[in-house]
């Protein structure tokens, strides 16, 4: 390996992890990641005063550009859109980057990677570079060509809109592991009192099928919509040899849903703690094939 390629890869993992969290896609964070790998090697690298400020300023501009595409696209999308969860190792890329004012692991949920998709591309940058990455107001401004103002004004009006959207609880793994022990008994023996219990009131539900599979096409609300959405689901499956376990998903747990060697959803909540607040599930199959396609199917084919 030559020096200019063993320099792109000491920097990759950030630069992976930048990008991902722009675009909330693996697939499009590697091919900003291509591309940006393209112009550096044609870069002259010595004539660089510093290589890492201009591979991440080169990373954030080719996901600022594929963001405004990507955002376009979106407005099209059939039902809601939700984030692709890493196929890459979580805990490796995790640890490859500053701690900042965020801790790694939340920065990279795909809870939070949902609420990041209400910033304007220029606020995500500035937020994520500023508050994430820990680069300073006048290293991020350069970066995005921009004034210093400009770029705290951006940061400040992404942490105000984050602070207002982001959960209300944080609840740690533990804790979430076991609720959604609680709600895969629930809906082995489904009552729409059992079900219901494990919601507040104000508990939100999100499905992303694309148009591709079935899913609700736009959020529900409360716990008794919940309730009954789930127990048709339930009863809707009783008849096929479902498996549904706990396995870690962006650093927390999540619920896969397998029919034998087949993932046929993915599953992550938010919780206070005692209910359950918000349930997210991937039903789009192209998503879930690139899941599976990493992930093994489990050695057991029901657990009815």
């Amino acid at each position: 390996m030559d020096a200019q390629t063993a320099l792109f890869q000491q920097h990759r993992q950030r630069l992976f992890g930048l990008a991902y969290r722009m675009l909330g896609r693996p697939a499009d964070a590697e091919d900003v990641l291509h591309d940006a790998w393209l112009r550096w090697h044609d870069q002259d690298v010595d004539a660089l005063d510093d290589p890492e400020a201009w591979l991440v300023t080169v990373t954030t501009r080719l996901s600022l550009d594929r963001l405004r595409r990507a955002k376009t696209e979106r407005a099209h999308y059939t039902g809601p859109w939700l984030p692709e969860p890493l196929t890459e190792d979580f805990e490796a890329i995790a640890d490859d980057e500053p701690s900042g004012a965020l801790e790694r692991a939340e920065s990279l949920s795909l809870s939070f990677l949902l609420i990041l998709e209400r910033l304007s591309a220029e606020e995500r940058a500035a937020f994520l570079l500023r508050e994430v990455f820990d680069y300073s107001h006048a290293e991020v401004a350069s970066m995005l060509d921009m004034t210093e103002d400009a770029c705290r004004q951006r940061v400040h009006r992404a942490k105000v809109r984050l602070k207002e959207d982001r959960p209300r609880f944080q609840v740690d793994p533990a804790q979430q592991r076991r609720m959604l022990q609680r709600f895969i008994e629930a809906m082995e023996k489904p009552t729409l009192a059992s079900l219901q219990a494990l919601f507040a009131e104000d508990a939100i539900h999100v499905a992303d099928g694309g148009g591709l599979a079935s899913a609700t096409l736009r959020p529900l609300h409360g716990a008794e919509r919940l309730a009954r959405l789930y127990l048709q689901i339930a009863n809707n499956t009783r008849p096929y040899a479902m498996l549904r376990e706990i396995r870690m998903l962006n650093g927390v747990p999540a619920i896969f849903q397998w029919l034998g060697d087949q993932l046929t959803s993915v599953m992550w909540i938010e919780s206070d703690g005692d209910k359950i607040t918000g349930t997210l599930a991937i039903r789009h199959p192209e998503k879930l094939a690139r899941i599976a396609a990493v992930t093994n199917p489990p050695a057991a084919a029901s657990l009815h």
